[in-house]
């Protein structure tokens, strides 16, 4: 009989940071910034949303490390919302984000491929290249979880790079005062909603930052090391997005990117000419890039956490020599390709975008519980402001939702029935247990 393997405990801090980096910063920086300006006219409010943004994602962070500290398996959320709430709850999270994790990278994989054709025309279809990478990503993950982890820091750090050097070039050419207001956009919303719509934009763009919970069987010192990549990393995106903002303010006013759907190519017209806009989209593949390896990497270990609990097939529970959950891997990959090849990723994420949120309400609710029925379980690292900071993460969270829900009924409404549809699938997998 072939001997059980585990997964190897070999990745460390500069992994973490690279992974949430890999993972949070996408196209959406690029993108964004024009949809806020539109909303928000002045700069402080501008860039007051983006904080506010950062602010959401760290109260979050604060929470959910306590609880990844504490039950240090690979997995996501799903590990600790099944720990508290119990298998029902962690079934829905573990499917929801597994699904919708392999719909990312489908996303993510046929984006790049769109830019890299604009970039050099000759290339094979956007489809073809979005199948190669995935491919060629696949085969690294299967080498085993360190040269995953290499790969991870290399496309993280030249994403890094490549960012740094675009604000550094913003801010040499760039001669305005951030600060002074220019044409203001007529908005047909009041204020506050204008406020609120930004903000749901700028929590999109901040998603990801739980990227390290996925490995926290896997990082060596989870209980010290775990907090410090979700934190770290946080703060560096947060530093990079500042300072992408206020550059992009550097060189054009507000009004200019206001509605454009790539804010950054717009600027990068008044920095580099005709030339600017394909710049702009060798930064988003080398971005994309690394977006795609960390969503690779993450799939597999949600339904390996859920294969070892008998909620999927056991045996997405294998586990290669190199370390990597090669059956989960496979079966992952398969669907992002299945995505990629019928073209409904973008609808499938559409319809899964509500349980985002939900998943962050039920894991803040998951402190609560595990606090309340184990007071004295070890806790490497506890939850600063613990019931205050965790509160206001959840009531956003719910906020969030309602909002989310209000602005688009017809998919809520199928989210909703998925809901409903779990449920006989959830207790067929029980019976098979």
């Amino acid at each position: 009989m072939r001997p059980t393997r585990s997964l190897l405990t070999v990745l460390g801090v500069t992994f973490g940071l690279a992974v949430t980096i890999g993972n949070v910063i996408g196209a959406g920086i690029m993108r964004t910034p024009g949809e806020i300006a539109a909303q928000l006219p002045t700069f402080w409010l501008f860039i007051s949303v983006w904080i506010i943004g950062a602010i959401y994602a760290m109260l979050g962070a604060n929470a959910l490390a306590e609880l990844a500290a504490m039950t240090p398996q690979s997995g996501g959320q799903y590990v600790f919302v099944r720990r508290a709430l119990g298998d029902y709850a962690g079934f829905i999270v573990g499917w929801s984000d597994w699904i919708s994790t392999c719909g990312t990278t489908a996303l993510v994989t046929m984006t790049l491929g769109e830019y890299a054709v604009v970039l050099m025309p000759h290339l094979p279809p956007a489809r073809v290249i979005a199948l190669v990478v995935v491919a060629v990503l696949t085969v690294v993950q299967w080498l085993g979880v360190r040269s995953a982890a290499v790969a991870q820091d290399i496309t993280s750090a030249l994403k890094a790079l490549a960012l740094i050097l675009l604000i550094i070039a913003c801010f040499s050419a760039g001669g305005r005062n951030p600060t002074v207001t220019g044409l203001e956009v007529e908005r047909e919303s009041s204020m506050f909603l204008a406020f609120l719509f930004a903000l749901q934009a700028v929590i999109y763009t901040y998603d990801g930052w739980t990227s390290p919970i996925y490995f926290a069987g896997e990082i060596k010192n989870p209980g010290r090391n775990l907090p410090r990549s979700m934190f770290g990393g946080l703060a560096l995106v947060t530093a990079i997005y500042l300072l992408i903002n206020i550059a992009f303010v550097r060189v054009v006013p507000l009004g200019t990117i206001a509605g454009e759907k790539l804010a950054a190519a717009t600027v990068a017209r008044f920095l580099f000419g005709p030339n600017g806009y394909f710049i702009v989209l060798a930064i988003m593949v080398i971005a994309l890039v690394s977006a795609a390896n960390s969503n690779v990497m993450m799939a597999p270990r949600v339904i390996y956490a859920m294969g070892k609990d008998r909620l999927f097939w056991h045996g997405a529970a294998e586990v290669n020599a190199g370390g990597t959950p090669d059956i989960s891997l496979l079966i992952s990959s398969a669907i992002a390709v299945a995505f990629i090849v019928t073209g409904t990723f973008e609808t499938v994420l559409a319809k899964l975008a509500y349980f985002f949120v939900a998943i962050y309400a039920l894991s803040f609710t998951s402190l609560f519980v595990m606090r309340r029925r184990e007071p004295n379980a070890e806790r490497p690292f506890r939850a600063k402001g613990h019931p205050i900071t965790t509160a206001i993460a959840l009531i956003a969270s719910v906020a969030f939702l309602i909002g989310a829900i209000a602005g688009d009924t017809r998919n809520s409404l199928w989210a909703v029935g998925l809901l409903v549809a779990s449920y006989p699938i959830y207790l067929l997998i029980r019976l098979n247990r």
